[in-house]
């Protein structure tokens, strides 16, 4: 237990009674404070501390001299207000004395925590005063975390006796301790910047990895997975911004601070073409931002990238450019917590921007056409981790609870239908993770390719590899962040109905990851804009000449039977898009499209887990269990295909 008290204006030197056991833990930070202060005169010190003439000649002469390491007084005794005259520390007995010291912390603009033992020397400085000391545009920003870092303990106990003032301190960061806790621990492992290179104070590791690392942190909490996996908008700075920008921003990002993507608005959800708020330049070129952003995840971060209409009087994509916005400019403020179904763990906020200072991140007019695809792609590759994260995570609840319940003399998971339940969710997690680890090697193959190119010209063959590989890249990430979003939300599904009753209530997790998992397949882009995205490597033909490699691939004779299976699986998908198309009735294309992507999905599912099965044994099971599931479902697809009357799709549509 810690309690929190606000420092008092009127201080005293006491150096006869008691010596101070220690200098405060922020004596550094302290100093640069005061060298700040010395820095400003007498006039902007008065305009500071608010006060008359007298007490800025009085506390201006004192800051000439100030001595912040000798003749110093315990802080406890040192302030003279109502709360410190009506504790008497000056009659205190020793064990009163340490009870103070170890329970007791005050809040101070000019020191930021004390114990009530720490030496202090008399000081002016409130905490809500207007001053700049480094990047810091404020004391609430100058001191951040560190606060309430020093304040929290394992009990989490706060007894709060400061003003509001002083509370806003660390108030701040109890609304999401927990959050707070997480960022500091990834932080200490060394998992930011993790696919940066080394030149900027990443790790250089590739996008599987990076995936793998947001999958297990999604498992654990999918809310923090959303401002960890967040730092991947630096790859968008990286790619489009200029060497300048790469130096200013990425080593920040490397070393744990956040960013968010700002592109959604009121009246612009899924249109982005209709993004309208302003970006102008100065005169001297400085870029301003004006305008309000909603439903922007980790909207309090430290770095934005922002879609912004910069070319006046457009209306559509071709007006919109990438901005990059630093926290420590100012000129935005949160103007809504979004209050969420789930996933609390980050903050989605609705943001005001006004006269914001930015910087724009490559060429005017490519912000939607080029840098915002590259951007949600990316984010999108973040989800599917974030999904096959919680589908891992609810496959797990089931399982042990299905071991551990008793019903009529059994464990349930000896029931037929819990067993199938079990074992189907089994197969989905395994097939979201092998399709997420697909996806992302695509992705680092034409990225690094794309890295080699800004060091020299490819060869012809790279430029193959390059184009194909972006190809499959831009094929796999709406198939996967449509489908693995999809499997997530089943499986917390299922997992509620392994528990029964029990998973109604908030006793166990799966109702949490229940309501984190609904998001998934609604944020950067919902399923059915996912569809939007892949129908046309449907009719291009990417995905079934990417099935054809599997196909390809020599598996173990064991393995035969399943793989007969998956060839007529990809035979039927096969015909059923041949007869959709041949129509070339858009329209019916379009109502259709759902499906035939959903048929090659299965296709592509299960050929990733017949080469997991083919390298380990141990993934037979899931391959198995989701050739059979994936068979059916296309049987189902076929069927409703083969069945429909084109003449139908007027019941389809509102009336």
């Amino acid at each position: 237990m810690k309690i929190i008290l606000s420092p008092a204006k009127k201080m005293i030197v006491d150096t006869d009674n008691l010596a101070p056991l220690e200098l405060p833990v922020y004596i550094d930070k302290t100093a640069e404070v005061l060298n700040w202060m010395k820095s400003k005169s007498k006039e902007e010190l008065k305009a500071i501390w608010k006060c008359n003439d007298k007490i800025a000649e009085q506390n201006f002469n004192r800051l000439e001299n100030m001595d912040l390491y000798n003749r110093l007084t315990p802080a406890v005794l040192a302030y003279e207000g109502i709360a410190f005259q009506y504790m008497a520390p000056s009659v205190f007995e020793i064990q009163q004395f340490e009870y103070l010291q170890n329970h007791l912390r005050i809040l101070s603009a000019f020191y930021g925590i004390l114990k009530p033992m720490d030496g202090v020397t008399p000081y002016r400085l409130e905490m809500q005063a207007k001053v700049g000391i480094g990047d810091a545009k404020n004391l609430y920003e100058y001191w951040g975390e560190l606060l309430y870092r020093s304040v929290i303990d394992d009990s989490r106990i706060i007894i709060n006796l400061a003003s509001k003032e002083y509370s806003k301190c660390i108030e701040k960061y109890l609304t999401a301790s927990k959050t707070f806790e997480n960022l500091d621990a990834t932080r200490k492992a060394g998992l930011w910047g993790l696919s940066m290179p080394r030149r900027y104070g990443g790790l250089n590791l590739p996008n599987a990895i990076f995936s793998m690392a947001s999958e297990i942190i999604a498992a654990a909490d999918a809310g923090f997975q959303n401002i960890w996996s967040l730092q991947s908008c630096i790859d968008t700075l990286y790619e489009f911004g200029s060497e300048e920008q790469r130096q200013k921003y990425i080593p920040r990002i490397c070393a744990g601070e956040t960013m968010s993507m700002d592109l959604t608005e009121p009246d612009a959800g899924s249109d982005l073409q209709r993004v309208m708020l302003k970006a102008t330049q100065d005169e001297d070129g400085t870029w301003r931002l004006n305008g309000v952003k909603r439903f922007i995840t980790n909207g309090d971060s430290d770095i934005h990238l922002v879609l912004a209409r910069s070319e006046e009087g457009t209306k559509d994509g071709r007006g919109l450019s990438m901005f990059i916005y630093d926290k420590r400019d100012g000129g935005v403020t949160v103007r809504h917590i979004e209050h969420k179904l789930r996933t609390h763990g980050s903050p989605t906020c609705e943001l005001v921007y006004k006269n914001a200072k930015a910087e724009l991140c490559g060429n005017t007019r490519l912000g939607l056409i080029k840098y915002v695809m590259a951007l949600m792609n990316g984010a999108r590759l973040g989800i599917m981790a974030q999904a096959v994260g919680l589908s891992e995570a609810a496959y797990r609840e089931a399982y042990a609870y299905a071991l551990d319940r008793k019903q009529f003399g059994k464990s349930i998971i000896e029931f037929p239908a819990i067993a199938e339940i079990i074992a189907l969710m089994r197969a989905k997690a395994d097939a979201s993770r092998s399709m997420l680890y697909e996806t992302a090697r695509f992705v680092d193959v034409y990225k690094a390719l794309d890295d080699i190119s800004k060091e020299r010209k490819l060869t012809p063959e790279e430029r193959q590899e390059f184009k194909k590989y972006s190809k499959l890249a831009d094929a796999f990430t709406p198939m996967g962040k449509g489908m693995t979003t999809e499997y997530a939300n089943q499986n917390a599904y299922d997992a509620i109905q392994v528990h029964g009753g029990s998973g109604f209530m908030k006793d166990y997790a799966c109702e949490r990851i229940y309501r984190d998992a609904r998001i998934t397949n609604i944020y950067e882009g919902t399923t059915q804009l996912q569809v939007v995205a892949a129908i046309r490597h449907v009719t291009t033909g990417t995905y079934l000449n990417q099935i054809r490699e599997y196909q390809a691939i020599e598996y173990k004779p064991e393995l035969e039977a399943l793989k007969n299976k998956l060839a007529a699986m990809t035979e039927k998908y096969e015909k059923v898009v041949a007869k959709v198309t041949e129509t070339k009735d858009n329209e019916y294309i379009d109502f259709q499209a759902r499906r035939m992507v959903e048929a090659a999905a299965h296709c592509v599912f299960g050929y990733l887990l017949l080469q997991d099965a083919n390298k380990d044994d141990s993934f037979r099971r899931s391959a198995e269990v989701y050739v059979n599931y994936g068979q059916a479902e296309i049987d189902k697809i076929e069927s409703f295909i083969n069945n429909f009357n084109r003449e139908d799709l007027a019941y389809y549509k509102q009336q």
